[in-house]
């Protein structure tokens, strides 16, 4: 609880990405105030199963004898993103990530391990397949957090399906958890909980704080060299995904039920200028028996079919270009929302989902709620899907001659590292021909917005003239994504966030105080 005014060094708006800019600015000697709106600490972040970083070139790859150059991994990530992005921006990003590591590792309370996850575009120069870009955090045990101890958000089914909450912290909450470890025993870290930041204070042409709230009491801190704002998006906010026109719903979101944004609206008001506002992470979502479609990815089989009953996607693109795929279809309304993934019963009952983030529950429980049906025949089967039962005969006998080819000559399933990563390299193409034929129900989901305010590389938030607002930073999914309209790799959006909220840190350290 907060009850008085305070002035410290750094404010820090968020938990997630927003930690790495606290723990910088702690150990470069300043004081520090985090406000986290929710309950926990950790944010989005907290929900990833693996918390990935895409860092190429970073000491851990090297010491595992990785051959990748910084010249061959910004090749692609220009290749990929374009100039949808400042150039700059992008290669302070691709550069930036095994500086970081290298700072990380220096203290012992940071250990971290490879996660191979082979880039999403490998077809595109420069990309790698092996993925050898791609670290994440080793697992911590929560006891070592001290007065952070049992606060780090997640995981999904803890919080969604009421399962005990894990003492080791993995994945994200293991991001998550190293930095509150880290910083628990500063006495120049305070961090509050329930605590949101509403409004940014200005005063001699800088920023000089924020106005925070915490149950319905406001108060203000002041900071003398900065305030960072990096406190996610705004996809739990349904009026402002109306606004700028996001697609989807807050119910199909991965995103902290605190992503309001709050941040957002406070910097706007005081002049940032803003992109990407429409864009999020997308991904298709499988629709539990809750209502919600739920991010899932590494499918093993089956394909997904429109209105008419014919294929329209690989399957097994990358989530983010699937997820983009399956939006436009929607759009243009030849997929429904719902839509069907249609499989066998080959593998048992369940859609052939290797990750579904929330567990399945029984499937009588689909069933019940009309999300999984299953019949004899596929005729029978399109009935129940309402597609036309020819088309749906025609697309599984098309689609079951090119598994027995070993190549998709019509959506190119199988052709890119992506596309094998969960099958052992082995194709994708599984036939569908072992009844009873079996369909369950996808949406479309998002792992949060990624539009947000604009940046320089040191984070610092740019008015709408391009010049920096002295005193303001931004990171994560409340900064514009230097990724652009696209996702390069697993661990881009995790990475790019604790990168520009260390950088916006290491920045305020050489500022001379605002006072």
């Amino acid at each position: 609880m907060i009850a008085a005014d305070e002035t410290v060094d750094v404010l820090v708006a968020g938990s997630a990405g927003a930690l790495a800019g606290a723990y910088t600015a702690a150990r470069e000697g300043l004081s520090v105030a985090i406000v986290e709106a929710t309950d926990q600490f950790g944010g989005t972040f907290a929900y990833s199963g693996g918390g990935g970083m895409w860092y190429p070139c970073n000491p851990v790859l090297v010491r595992a004898g990785a051959d990748d150059t910084i010249k061959d991994a910004l090749r692609y990530y220009r290749s990929v993103v374009g100039d949808r992005t400042p150039a700059e921006l992008q290669e302070t990003y691709v550069r930036g990530g095994a500086q970081l590591i290298e700072y990380l590792e220096a203290d012992e309370h940071f250990a971290f391990k490879i996660l191979p996850w082979p880039d999403y575009y490998s077809s595109v120069p420069g990309a790698r397949h092996d993925g050898m870009r791609h670290t994440v955090s080793k697992s911590v045990p929560d006891e070592r957090l001290g007065r952070f101890r049992g606060k780090v958000r997640g995981p999904l089914d803890h919080e969604r399906l009421g399962t005990t909450q894990p003492e080791l912290l993995t994945g994200g909450r293991a991001v998550v958890g190293r930095f509150l470890w880290a910083m628990a025993d500063n006495p120049d870290v305070a961090a509050y909980l329930n605590t949101s930041l509403v409004e940014l204070t200005v005063g001699g042409g800088r920023v000089t704080g924020g106005v925070v709230e915490c149950d319905g009491d406001r108060r203000t801190i002041r900071a003398r060299r900065g305030v960072l704002l990096a406190a996610g998006g705004f996809e739990q906010n349904a009026e402002m995904r109306a606004e700028y026109g996001v697609p989807g719903t807050v119910s199909g979101t991965m995103g902290s039920p605190g992503n309001t944004g709050l941040a957002h609206k406070a910097a706007i008001a005081v002049g940032a200028s803003t992109d990407l506002m429409d864009q999020a992470w997308w991904s298709p979502g499988l629709i539990h028996p809750d209502g919600r479609a739920v991010f899932a990815l590494c499918f093993t089989g089956g394909i997904f079919v429109d209105k008419a009953g014919r294929r329209f996607v690989n399957e097994s693109a990358a989530y983010d270009r699937l997820g983009r795929e399956i939006l436009a279809a929607i759009q243009a309304g030849t997929v429904g929302a719902p839509y069907w993934m249609v499989y066998d019963s080959r593998a048992g009952e369940q859609p052939p989902v290797m990750a579904t983030n929330v567990s399945f529950s029984p499937t009588s429980a689909y069933e019940s709620a009309g999300l999984w049906v299953h019949a004899d025949t596929l005729e029978e089967l399109a009935r129940k899907i309402d597609v036309p039962a020819a088309n749906l005969v025609e697309t599984v006998l098309r689609f079951n001659e090119l598994a027995a080819r070993g190549d998709d000559e019509d959506f190119g399933r199988g052709r890119e590292s992506f596309d094998r990563a969960f099958t052992g390299g082995a194709s994708p193409l599984v036939p569908i021909d072992a009844p009873p034929f079996r369909a369950a129900a996808f949406g479309t989901s998002d792992l949060g917005t990624k539009g947000g305010l604009r940046t320089d590389v040191d984070a610092r938030v740019l008015d709408t003239e391009g010049r920096p607002i002295p005193g303001l930073y931004a990171a994560g999914n409340t900064m514009a994504a230097v990724s652009g309209e696209t996702y390069p790799g697993g661990g881009n959006p995790i990475g790019a966030s604790l990168l520009f909220s260390h950088r916006a840190a290491l920045h305020m350290a050489r500022e001379e105080s605002g006072e």
